[in-house]
């Protein structure tokens, strides 16, 4: 199919579509994240989730094999002490062992970590919750940045700015390759942020009821029943707001914060990784805090993420024909991204 966009996220990852699947925490794993590099897009397997050397580098593989000549990268958490360096390190170094390219890293700035990653050969996306910190990031030396606005599922920051702002914020002062991410589901999604001044979009959310995500059906079955007002915000007591599906456990969460406050040793039994996990292997989407986004709204069937993203590309050819019939007589050439 001929190339729809080509931004300077597409020459960065080398993918056909300005579309990136950010790291889903225990989901993105080598089925999903291949899958997502055979679409075109670019997917990252969460090494949180694999936390043993061994079975990361197992997964890696995997992916290669279901990849095949695609790109695709690893995500990795950034944290201050010892023992997280060590595992920081340590995961860099098996990257590079592995020859992957391509890291997306959260959390705090990678800029103690960047230096080993040149020597690795790795091109790092850092995402952040807020142009402050992207700015920041920039001022590191990262090879690209994606900001997530208010509506993300998972961790969009204290602000909670929407994407629209936070798009048109960041093209004034980011000159890296830059993504906007939060609330993205749909193809126009990909038109206006290029028109905005991004070169491409982080989906998250919306990629959650692929068939290649492992989780059991009946969770995915709740998401597709599931609109953009049935999220809430959750953990602003410990100023690390999460977004979540509105169910049961985030409700007793929001009920204990307001009881006790940021209470760590009170909240942490139900919003432990563990139990989310759990989760999604049950299919009991009452049991857990799931990280969810309002652009849930989108996840309207179970289908291969190829299939889903082949519906972004024709509905982000179906934005480009409605603005072509909108300016009239005026010639329209092919749109590019703005730092193309």
């Amino acid at each position: 199919m001929e190339k729809l966009f080509t931004t300077r996220i597409t020459e960065l990852y080398g993918i056909r579509l300005p579309v990136v699947a950010s790291g889903l925490m225990w989901l993105s794993n080598a089925d999903y994240v291949g899958a997502a590099a055979r679409a075109g897009i670019m997917g990252f397997i969460t090494a949180a989730s694999f936390p043993a050397p061994d079975d990361l580098r197992a997964e890696i593989r995997k992916c290669r094999r279901i990849a095949g000549d695609k790109p695709f990268g690893v995500n990795l958490a950034i944290a201050q002490g010892d023992r997280e360096r060590d595992r920081i390190e340590r995961v860099i170094g098996l990257l590079a062992e592995e020859g992957i390219r391509f890291i997306e890293t959260f959390g705090q700035n990678p800029e103690p970590f960047l230096k080993q990653m040149r020597d690795a050969g790795l091109v790092v996306t850092h995402k952040v919750p807020a142009v402050r910190f992207a700015r920041k990031v920039q001022a590191a030396g990262v090879d690209a940045v994606i900001v997530v606005g208010g509506e993300s599922g998972g961790h969009p920051g204290m602000d909670i700015v929407g994407s629209m702002v936070q798009a048109a914020v960041a093209a004034r002062d980011i000159k890296i390759p830059l993504v906007v991410s939060g609330g993205m589901g749909v193809g126009s999604h990909i038109v206006a942020a290029l028109a905005l001044g991004a070169d491409g979009i982080g989906i998250g959310t919306r990629f959650l009821v692929a068939e290649e995500i492992w989780a059991h059906r009946n969770y995915k079955e709740r998401l597709v029943q599931t609109d953009e007002t049935q999220t809430m915000l959750i953990l602003q007591s410990l100023k690390k707001t999460r977004r979540a599906l509105a169910n049961e456990k985030a409700r007793v969460v929001r009920g204990l914060e307001r009881e006790h406050g940021p209470d760590i040793d009170i909240l942490f039994p139900h919003i432990s990784g563990k139990v989310g996990r759990a989760a999604y292997e049950s299919g009991d989407a009452e049991s857990a805090v799931l990280s969810c986004g309002q652009a849930v709204a989108f996840a309207d069937r179970i289908e291969p993420l190829a299939a889903i993203v082949a519906r972004l590309e024709a509905e982000a050819r179906a934005a480009l024909e409605r603005l072509d019939q909108l300016r009239g007589d005026v010639g329209t050439p092919e749109l590019q991204g703005a730092h193309a």
